[in-house]
């Protein structure tokens, strides 16, 4: 994996803040601890990779940035956007933030975009839902603009979504998002079901919103090699908390969290010559593990790891991580006892499925 230089915004204040931002969900069996206490900032016209396995809480956290959860669900800690308090705006100041200043690219575009709709009507309907009294021909112009930036020709703004490819459409969400202009956009798995000359396209249009438009983004995938290419700083998450986070360099050429290490070992480039894998499955988030909620998994796992929460700590330059081993690396004292290697569980092959 090729990891490149970024250049980063360290001068802009944050666009928007998450201060030990917690979403969970009911249920029968009580409640489901999707994001559990994570801190970032994103600032402005900053890619951010949010990167873990499936069942983490990407997804959550993306859609709880931005007010989209489902019934049943709550928000707690502290959300600031531009100096305001997402979490205490009334629902209807939360949707007209939705849209002109907070938006969201989703997953699988051919499930979001009406069949029966024409490109060009998505656009108004987009358009004068967010602006009244916009008129036709500024509905074109702005349309055909950001269509421009996708690599989309003027000739196809009239076609129906089937008569798009899957990056094409792909391409259109993107645009649809951007039209309106937003300070921020939560790109959720943009590239999944693409082939790889595809996601080339999708990342280098990353790159153009940040110049076009200064748009910062959040950017939920699962491919490191995406994070690597299109991302100034990535967060690790896992069992909704984040582990890690720092420069992208910086974390993926010397990770300080064994997840983050072993995430990256699982990674196949062409000189792969075995599968990695790491053992067992996410936990439960109902109930989730004591301590370190990665340590049954966890190879360098010690008996601390299993008894006390690992502490966020910055090991140098803006690259923090939650991690008793990171932390016992870096100088800090354990007793004999707390560092002693924790016996870790058989696990079942029920467990991994």
């Amino acid at each position: 994996m090729t990891v490149v230089e970024h250049s980063a915004h360290e001068d802009d204040g944050p666009v928007l803040e998450a201060r030990d931002l917690r979403v969970w969900y009911a249920t029968d069996r009580g409640p489901v601890r999707a994001v559990d206490g994570v801190s970032f900032q994103i600032r402005r016209g900053e890619i951010l990779g949010l990167v873990g396995e499936s069942g983490c809480g990407k997804s959550t956290l993306g859609r709880g940035l931005i007010g989209l959860l489902p019934d049943g669900s709550a928000r707690d800690g502290e959300l600031e956007f531009q100096g305001l308090d997402l979490l205490h705006l009334s629902a209807r100041e939360q949707r007209d933030l939705r849209g002109t200043d907070l938006a969201m690219i989703f997953q699988e575009p051919l499930t979001r975009l009406n069949p029966l709709m024409r490109i060009s009507e998505h656009f108004e309907e987009t358009l004068r839902t967010h602006e009244k009294g916009i008129s036709k021909d500024e509905v074109r112009r702005r349309s055909l603009e950001v269509l421009r930036v996708m690599g989309i020709p003027p000739t196809r703004y009239r076609a129906y979504p089937h008569e798009f490819s899957g990056g094409m459409r792909q391409r259109l969400m993107i645009a649809l998002a951007l039209v309106l202009r937003p300070a921020f956009v939560v790109a959720d798995e943009p590239t999944t079901a693409l082939d790889v000359l595809v996601e080339a396209q999708i990342i280098r249009i990353l790159h153009d919103l940040r110049r076009e438009y200064d748009t910062s983004l959040l950017l939920i995938t699962h491919n490191l090699g995406i994070i690597a290419e299109a991302c100034d700083r990535v967060a690790v998450m896992y069992a909704g908390e984040i582990v890690e986070i720092g420069d992208a360099t910086a974390v993926f050429s010397h990770p300080k969290h064994p997840y983050t290490r072993e995430l990256l070992r699982s990674t196949i480039s062409l000189s792969t010559t075995g599968l990695n894998y790491i053992d067992g499955a996410p936990p439960d988030l109902v109930e989730p593990p004591s301590g370190c909620h990665f340590h049954p998994r966890c190879p360098d796992a010690m008996r601390i790891c299993a008894e006390r929460d690992p502490v966020d700590r910055d090991h140098g330059d803006g690259h923090r991580a939650a991690c008793w081993a990171a932390d016992l690396s870096d100088g800090l004292s354990l007793s004999e006892d707390e560092r002693a290697p924790l016996e870790r569980e058989e696990i079942a092959v029920a467990d991994e499925a």
